[in-house]
C-alpha cells in the first residue's frame, strides 16, 4: 500500500489536509483544479516539502513520520520524477541523458534495463539526438526514461501531458499505457485534465481547495455527488468497464457489454474481447416511463430509479440502477415532478452519447462522441 496522511500549512493561508491509503500497483490519479494541492502532495512524498505532521509510506518502508520523528531524505526515498517541463540537460544527447538516469541507480539493483526501457518508450531513433531537436512529446518520453533508469520503487509524475498540445498527447498516452501496463511500478500521476484521469488510473484521489474530497477506484469516485464542486455538473457522470462485444461493419457501429446491458457505439479500433472503459455524462442521459420505439437513440436501458437528489436551480441528479450496473442522469426539478419520478421507480434510460478510451476525442481533448441514435 501507499499511505499519505499529511498536514501542511503554507503562507498566504493555503492548507492542505489529506489522506489515503491506495494499492502500491497501476496508477493512482491526483485529480483537482489548479492550487488543490496535487503538486504538494507528491513533492511530499518525494521529500522536496515537508509535512508539518503526518504519515508517508510505502509497503513496509516509511518516508516520513512526524510522531516518530522520522524524514528520509530525497536520495535515499527511491522516487523517479517527472515534470510538467522534461528538464533534460540540453547539452547531452538522448542516450547520455538516459545514462544519466541509470547512474543515479545501484549498480546491484537493476531489474528495469536499458535497452527495456527504449523499447517501452520507442525511442531507439531518438539516441543520438539533443533535447533541442526533439519534439514535446518525445522529450517527455525521455523524461519518462531517465525516471524509470534510476530504478525508483515509485514513479511521481506531475502534470507530464499539460504542456503538450492535443497531437502530443495523442503521441504520448500509448506510451503512458504500456508504463502501466508493462512495468508493474506504481505511479502517482497528477493532473486536472479529467479525460487523461480516465483514460489512465485504476484509483483516484480527489482534491479541492487542499481539502481531499474523495478517494478510491475511478468508477466509485466518479459516481459520488462531491465530485459536483471539482468537476462541475455538465461534466459528472459514470464510468463503465466494458468489453467489445461485437462490430458492425456495415454501420460502422461496434457494441459493448457492460454490468447493466449492452452499449452501441461508433466502430472502436479494439478487437472483440478487448476491455475498454467507456464515460456516460449524466446530462446524455434521459429518462422516459415506457419504452420509446419511434425515437433515433438506440441505446434504450431498462433502469430503476435508487435515489433523487433535487439541487439549487433547475436541476436533478438522479441514480439509476441499470441491471447490476448503476447510471447517472441529469435532468429538471420540473420533470421530476411533471413524470412523479421517484426511487423504486421503474424507467427506461436513454443514452445519447458515450465516450470510449482511446477511441474518441473525448479522452484525450475537449471532444465527444456521439451514440448511434
Amino acid at each position: 500500500m501507499i499511505e499519505v496522511d499529511l498536514q501542511l500549512a503554507r503562507p498566504g493561508g493555503f492548507a492542505l489536509d489529506c489522506g489515503f491509503a491506495v494499492p502500491a500497483t497501476g496508477v493512482t490519479a491526483l485529480f483537482g483544479r489548479s492550487g488543490a494541492g496535487k503538486t504538494t502532495v507528491i513533492q511530499a512524498v518525494a521529500g522536496v516539502v515537508r509535512p508539518d505532521a503526518g504519515r508517508i509510506a510505502i509497503a513496509d518502508e516509511v518516508f516520513f513520520d512526524s510522531a516518530r520523528g522520522i524524514d528520509l531524505p530525497i536520495e535515499a526515498r527511491r522516487v523517479g520524477y517527472v515534470f510538467q517541463d522534461a528538464r533534460l540537460f540540453p547539452h547531452l544527447s538522448v542516450e547520455r541523458n538516459l545514462r544519466y538516469g541509470e547512474r543515479r541507480s545501484r549498480a546491484v539493483e537493476r531489474p528495469i534495463r536499458f535497452d527495456a526501457v527504449v523499447d517501452l518508450l520507442g525511442i531507439h531513433a531518438l539516441l543520438g539526438r539533443r533535447p533541442h531537436t526533439l519534439s514535446g512529446g518525445e522529450r517527455q518520453r525521455v523524461a519518462i526514461g531517465r525516471a524509470l533508469l534510476a530504478q525508483p520503487r515509485l514513479l511521481l509524475m506531475d502534470e507530464p501531458l499539460a504542456a503538450l498540445d492535443g497531437a502530443r498527447k495523442a503521441e504520448i498516452l500509448p506510451y503512458l499505457e504500456r508504463l502501466r501496463d508493462e512495468t508493474g511500478l506504481p505511479i502517482l500521476y497528477v493532473s486536472h485534465s479529467l479525460d487523461e484521469v480516465l483514460r489512465l488510473a485504476d484509483t483516484l484521489v480527489v482534491l479541492h481547495e487542499g481539502r481531499q474530497v474523495a478517494a478510491g477506484p475511478v468508477a466509485q469516485v466518479m459516481s459520488l455527488p462531491d465530485m459536483l464542486q471539482v468537476v462541475g455538473r455538465f461534466d459528472l457522470g459514470t464510468l463503465l468497464d466494458c468489453v467489445v462485444s461485437r462490430h458492425d461493419a456495415g454501420f460502422a457501429l461496434s457494441s459493448l457489454a457492460f454490468a447493466g446491458g449492452e452499449l452501441r457505439v461508433p466502430q472502436v479500433a479494439r478487437p472483440v474481447g478487448a476491455k475498454v472503459r467507456a464515460r456516460v455524462r449524466a446530462r446524455d442521459v434521459a429518462i422516459a416511463l415506457a419504452r420509446p420505439d419511434d425515437v433515433s437513440v438506440s441505446n434504450l436501458l431498462p433502469a430503476v430509479i435508487e435515489d433523487i437528489r433535487l439541487q439549487d436551480g433547475p436541476y436533478a441528479d438522479i441514480g439509476l440502477r441499470v441491471g447490476e450496473g448503476r447510471l447517472a442522469a441529469m435532468v429538471t426539478r420540473e420533470s421530476v415532478a411533471r413524470l412523479e419520478l421517484r426511487p423504486g421507480r421503474a424507467v427506461w434510460a436513454m443514452v445519447k452519447s458515450v465516450a470510449v478510451d482511446g477511441s474518441s476525442p473525448d479522452f484525450l481533448a475537449p471532444g465527444e462522441i456521439t451514440a448511434p441514435e
